[in-house]
């Protein structure tokens, strides 16, 4: 006899469009096997199987608007217990024998916001778990995104989630309750009767799950937990597969195709982006903060030849609108000055050897960081900020460099404490270590917080000087590029020297040009003897 598998209750949404079906007429069902992917403009959504059997019809299509009651299939019995996960539990019998024993279930635990330093009221911009889904310490569960930075949200224990209690879109702070776990716990025991052997259909063990999927880039891909849990299986770094679903989404085919060798791309669909209209680039202004800014728009592209539309970062998404305020707010003027640094870097090259057997690189950027202290200290201005009102300076009595670091989803910028007190070597093993933080995708909210003046270099990579954006509401930055060999005239000698470019961008609204050249030519003096680093 055929039954109706029904959209549960799924809160306050409303005709919620349904973007994926996950299952096909003839599909062996369990209980809790996701049926069909829904999106709102707040969230996305499996539907389980709220019973096993076979699906014999498909009561829905990708596009629908469905909502509680919707029927979305018929199922008929498989000749399995089939269990409705809505009704109120009941003891299982064995066929002549005394009721089955069932082990206590572990308690049910809140899982809340730990701190995440000075951020209050951080937007909810992804809900990364499912009531019912078995997760492990260290899960992420949702992801918070401020003005500067975003950051997932790790389960302090693993369990099974009861209960979800935020959505995307809400603000939460340290101590916001995110969802209700059932800790992991023995698992329901039977009891087997002695009059009457049990007759147990056989359990296929789960797949293990495949590296690839604890990958920075598989908790980022737009997908639903069900493809997720199928890449994992499949051993599928889903950061590598292009989505063919609706507005790029990675669909479970997508998954399969990748698996099999056939790569589906967005490039392979010939993707045009055609012009946005007008209501939506003000849309996309108002929500960047640049309400009232002339946005260009862009032509159709496809019609001069092949094109492809690839989501930016999350990081990059927020580089971009932190960066482009700085940019429109912060009146900028870039002072360029040059040390000559050939002693400093005789002496670091006679100390890196021994800085390697410890375990860490001896870079030139250790200097710079004290350089700059050390400028801090005597202009400053520098290590200050403008204060709301734009009437009042904060000073500053501590000192921490921002480090720019170049990362796979773009440019972050952890935050070294207390630069001025540290020696070189200490402060050469935490940028390596928090330089690593960084590309792997660990940084915590706290190592981006803090920070009062910036450096970004490029010394590794070349040329001679840029202009950098200063990092509001920082006051400051310096940009570094690859120190030259020059020839130069000194104590009437021509001699070959190593030369830094300094370039420092600065706000003109605290700091005028006469301030900046004085700052700038002071740390220049303290990299040209490794001895003034002491002073």
């Amino acid at each position: 006899m055929s039954k109706e598998i029904k959209v549960p209750d799924i809160g306050d949404f409303k005709e919620v469009t349904v973007i994926e079906l996950l299952v096909k007429v003839g599909d062996t069902l369990k209980i809790d096997d996701p049926l069909i992917t829904l999106e709102s403009d707040k969230a996305s959504m499996d539907i389980p199987a709220s019973q096993g059997g076979v699906v014999e019809a498909i009561k829905v299509n990708v596009g629908d608007k469905v909502s509680e009651g919707s029927v979305i299939l018929l199922i008929k019995d498989a000749g399995e217990a089939s269990v409705n996960v809505a009704a109120a539990p009941a003891q299982p019998k064995v066929a002549g024998g005394p009721a089955q024993a069932v082990a206590p279930v572990a308690g049910v635990e809140e899982i809340k916001v730990p701190d995440i330093g000075d951020f209050k009221s951080v937007n909810v911009i992804e809900v990364l778990v499912h009531v019912g889904d078995v997760i492990k310490a260290e899960d992420s569960l949702i992801t918070l995104e401020s003005d500067k930075a975003s950051m997932d949200i790790p389960s302090p224990k693993g369990g099974k989630v009861k209960e979800i209690k935020i959505a995307v879109g809400d603000k939460v702070s340290e101590g916001s309750l995110i969802l209700l776990l059932e800790v992991e716990g023995a698992a329901p025991a039977e009891t087997p009767a002695a009059s009457a052997p049990v007759a147990a259909a056989p359990v296929a063990s789960a797949a293990p799950l495949a590296s690839a999927g604890d990958d920075e880039t598989f908790k980022r891909a737009y997908a639903s937990p069900s493809v997720r849990r199928i890449a994992r299986e499949l051993g599928v770094n889903i950061g590598q597969v292009g989505g063919t679903g609706p507005n790029g989404r990675i669909t479970e085919q997508d998954v399969r195709d990748f698996s099999t060798g056939g790569v589906v791309t967005a490039a392979a669909a010939s993707i045009s982006a055609a012009p946005a209209p007008a209501e939506t680039k003000a849309a996309a202004a108002a929500a960047s903060g640049m309400g009232g800014v002339q946005f260009i728009t862009q032509p159709d592209w496809s019609k001069f030849g092949a094109v492809e539309t690839i989501p930016m970062s999350r990081i990059g998404k927020l580089s971009a609108k932190h960066l482009h305020r700085a940019w429109l707010t912060v009146p900028q003027v870039t002072h360029f000055d040059e040390a000559d640094i050939t002693e400093l870097e005789a002496y670091r090259s006679s100390m890196k050897d021994k800085a390697k057997a410890m375990g860490f690189n001896f870079t030139p950027l250790v200097f710079m960081m004290k350089a700059v202290a050390a400028g801090l200290k005597e202009f400053p201005k520098f290590n200050s900020a403008l204060a709301d009102d734009g009437e009042n300076l904060i000073q500053r009595k501590f000192y921490n460099i921002g480090i720019a670091v170049d990362t796979p989803d773009g440019l972050v910028v952890p935050v070294i404490k207390e630069v001025d007190r540290k020696g070189l070597f200490e402060l050469a093993r935490e940028l390596g270590e928090i330089s690593k933080k960084a590309r792997d995708g660990k940084l915590k909210a706290a190592d981006m917080q803090g920070g009062c003046f910036s450096i970004s270099s490029l010394g590794g990579i070349g040329g001679t000087n840029f202009t950098p954006i200063v990092n509001a509401p920082e006051v400051g930055i310096l940009g570094l590029t690859r120190a030259q060999e020059r020839l130069v005239r000194k104590n009437g000698e021509i001699v070959d020297r190593l030369i830094q470019p300094l370039a420092v961008s600065y706000d003109h609204r605290v700091i005028d040009g006469a301030y900046a050249a004085r700052f700038v030519s002071h740390i220049s003096f303290v990299l040209s003897d490794v001895r003034n680093l002491i002073l």
